[in-house]
């Protein structure tokens, strides 16, 4: 092989893995910034919550600026993912990671607007006097931010057993979703307006779609670890 023929190939091979290098670079950049998207995700339903519970009109302001960022990280990161499958020839289990955050940022996105409605719901609700079922509601949204919660780890960790706990979890809201709609859909004797039962029906509906979006995250992160869809 001569002197040229050697040359070539060392600086195909130096090429090769400098490609690799920059691919590598911005899938990580890409998974902080999953990251830090979920974690804004996780703070605004968190606040969407004690604004509900606890009445602070305070956290309302603060839900929406959340939201901003929200959106402007899943523009971000939708982009990133687009440029890097076209321009930076991704392999098979790159390729995966990449279309598996496309979706898992939908899921997070819909939660961040799930949030903002609670907080919503939360200042028409606070007018009139607590429902007899808002404790259950309670216990309800507590089980769905630890269930948010629960699927973050696993998306932080790659840990495909904590994942599997969310269908679990899941189930669990299911069941309060539709133990609740049925006190709020067949009351009798309710007095003055209609309103917030309304309100109470259309929150326990945020809360069991945000348990939902939280199963799918644990599902992406499976799929990325594993390559098999649940």
């Amino acid at each position: 092989m001569t002197i040229s023929n050697n040359l070539s190939i060392n600086l195909f091979s130096v090429n090769k893995n400098s490609d690799r290098s920059a691919l590598s670079r911005s899938i990580r950049r890409l998974e902080q910034d999953v990251l830090r998207m979920g974690t804004l995700v996780e703070e605004s339903f968190r606040l969407a919550c004690q604004c509900l519970f606890d009445r602070n009109l305070d956290a309302v302001k603060k839900i929406a600026e959340l939201e901003a960022r929200i959106d402007e990280y899943y523009r971000q990161i939708e982009s990133d993912c687009v440029n890097i499958i076209a321009l930076k020839t991704p392999v098979a289990r790159d390729l995966r990671l990449l279309s598996a955050y496309m979706q898992l940022i939908i899921d997070l996105e819909r939660i961040g607007d799930y949030a903002e409605e609670i907080s919503q719901i939360a200042v028409k609700l606070f007018s009139y006097p607590a429902h007899d079922c808002l404790s259950e509601i309670e216990e309800m949204s507590d089980r769905t931010q630890l269930m948010l919660a629960t699927s973050l780890l696993a998306l932080t960790d790659m840990d495909v057993s904590t994942a599997s706990n969310l269908k679990t979890l899941d189930n669990i809201i299911d069941k309060a979703y539709d133990r609740l709609y049925q006190v709020l859909a067949y009351q009798k004797d309710i007095k003055g307006v209609v309103e917030p039962i309304l309100l109470l029906g259309l929150l326990i509906c945020h809360l069991e779609k945000t348990a939902s979006h939280a199963a799918n995250i644990g599902e992406r992160v499976s799929f990325i670890v594993t390559g098999e869809r649940n």
